[in-house]
């Protein structure tokens, strides 16, 4: 409270957070003082540093690929498969989760829906530790569903960076997310996001039109297993069935500028207002 009182300028780590702290759900028992310090609050979205989150050159991946040649990405798919005890099998949407497996990450929605996520057709693979009674979920997943679940119960840079690169979607159902890194990072490794519309996610993710083929990903707006199954299995039809829309949504999110060079701007930004250039 003293530091947001006294600063000339408060940030956080996106727009649409920023926003958010004026609710109470949000801010911790600190909305007035949010409300207060108003005028002064900017949301800048984190960046992600593109130089080592490039699949062109990224090693410990199967094959390199990019936004003009994303051929490499079929290979990446089918190792991921492979070593994760998955059914190598392009035509399955491999659905994948790279979190902590907590509450507010919308892991009890993902564990609600486990047996509409598995009757899509889709793989769904779980990279994390958290508590207790989602990993036995997930563990027990495995064992229903083999070769269509795997639950990897651990914390891994390496196999992160092998799930970003093999999955074909990134599943973000969060209740809660101030910026989020995962689903920039899928994108920059042509995995296209799943996310509920909160925080960072909003500002980053922004949803597929039939249409007009515009977006990089998927998203829903209620916190609820029924609205996030309902886009899963969107974002498997488009997959299976429009695979010109869903290349152009690849390419999308692999070419969305996530960098911090974006991001300083907007830091410079916030510093000639406070001192007043």
């Amino acid at each position: 409270k003293a530091g947001m009182m006294t600063a000339d300028a408060v940030t956080t780590v996106s727009p649409t957070y920023a926003g958010q702290l004026l609710d109470p759900a949000y801010a911790c028992g600190l909305e007035s003082v949010v409300r207060l310090c108003e005028g002064k609050l900017r949301g800048v979205l984190n960046g992600i540093d593109v130089e080592t989150i490039d699949p062109r050159t990224a090693k410990g991946i199967a094959a390199n690929f990019g936004p003009d040649d994303l051929a490499g990405k079929a290979a990446c798919k089918a190792a991921l498969q492979r070593d994760a005890g998955l059914e190598v099998c392009a035509d399955a949407p491999v659905v994948s989760i790279v979190s902590r497996l907590v509450g507010h990450k919308g892991t009890d929605l993902v564990v609600q829906a486990l047996d509409g996520i598995v009757e899509c057709g889709c793989q769904l693979l779980v990279l994390g530790q958290g508590e207790t009674h989602y990993e036995n979920a997930f563990r027990e997943a495995q064992a229903r569903w083999p070769g269509r679940v795997s639950a990897q119960i651990t914390y891994s840079d390496g196999l992160a960076r092998r799930v970003y690169a093999g999955s074909d979607l990134l599943l973000m159902p969060s209740r809660s997310e101030p910026c989020g890194l995962s689903q920039m990072i899928a994108m920059r490794y042509g995995s296209v996001p799943i996310a509920r519309e909160t925080g960072g996610l909003r500002d980053t993710v922004l949803s597929y039109n039939k249409f007009t083929d515009e977006g990089n990903g998927f998203t829903f707006f209620n916190y609820n297993a029924h609205d996030m199954l309902h886009v899963i299995r969107e974002a498997c039809g488009v997959f299976r069935y429009n695979k010109s829309a869903w290349k152009k949504l690849m390419v999308q999110g692999m070419k969305s500028d996530f960098s911090w060079d974006s991001s300083a701007d907007r830091y410079i930004e916030v510093y000639h207002t406070a001192l007043g250039w």
